[in-house]
């Protein structure tokens, strides 16, 4: 077994200071940032569903509310191109917007526009509490490579894996109670009526998980910097290396 193989216990992790507590808050909040897409994803996330649903509601034109959607998630990743930013948060709305207008436009059935985005929903939450019970959850795989710790936290830091359970378990859960109230909607309400709940529910249970996830994860070991540890045994072996031929180099010396 090698040293990026050696397993580690929670009782091995010594007693964190308040300095150490406040650095993990801060990383662990950056790495929720980045893997989640902060507040400027919550908005490209809300925006294009708000518009079909605002454009709906005043004019019930399924055509004009449909490309206004379109447009302006097509517009948000323009513009991060253009400053050059990420553009996963972006291209993942384009993609939800893109069926969701395939299957408005398809059927005829404005309600139908929130569909693909209801079934994902269902399916990430059966995914986040499938892959805990099978001891890979999936927000540690989301999340380990944002960390730098890859999948070390499965076999060497069993605290963190706990934590990685805990949130997804909370992830699952709660996307399944949003399910719970989206798709008796979706049968019983009309477009505006489901429309609105579908925008005042992207935020506030995706913000709980959020949190949850970070509770859970402050708590929790520090992750493993894998790639510190590959850098350091690269460099270990070059250094081995050069002292080799250093000592060869002095003994041929002396063999002159």
């Amino acid at each position: 077994m090698t040293s990026l193989d050696k397993p580690t216990s929670d009782t091995d992790q010594p007693h964190r200071t308040d300095q150490q507590d406040a650095d993990a808050k801060a990383v662990t909040e950056a790495a929720l940032s980045e893997a989640f897409g902060g507040v400027r994803g919550m908005v490209e996330t809300v925006l294009p569903g708000l518009l079909f649903v605002t454009i709906f509601t005043l004019n019930k034109d399924l055509t004009a509310s449909a490309i206004a959607a379109a447009a302006v998630s097509l517009a948000l990743v323009v513009v991060r191109l253009i400053r050059k930013d990420t553009v996963k948060h972006a291209f993942s709305g384009v993609f939800g917007v893109g069926f969701g207008v395939l299957f408005a436009l398809m059927t005829d059935n404005a309600k139908a526009f929130y569909l693909p985005g209801m079934l994902y929903t269902l399916g990430l939450a059966v995914a986040y509490l499938v892959t805990a019970l099978a001891g890979v959850p999936l927000i540690g795989l989301i999340l380990g490579p944002v960390f730098k710790e890859n999948l070390s936290w499965r076999t060497r830091n069993p605290g963190r894996k706990k934590a990685y359970a805990k949130a997804s378990y909370a992830w699952g859960l709660i996307l399944l109670a949003k399910c719970a109230i989206l798709f008796p909607l979706y049968w019983w309400a009309d477009t505006t009526q489901l429309g609105w709940v579908l925008v005042a529910l992207k935020i506030p249970p995706f913000l709980l998980a959020v949190y949850l996830t970070w509770v859970f994860l402050v708590k929790a070991p520090p992750p493993i910097d894998v790639f510190a540890e590959m850098e350091a045994e690269e460099q270990a072996e070059k250094d081995r290396k050069a002292a080799q031929s250093a000592r060869a180099a002095e003994a041929r010396g002396y063999d002159l």
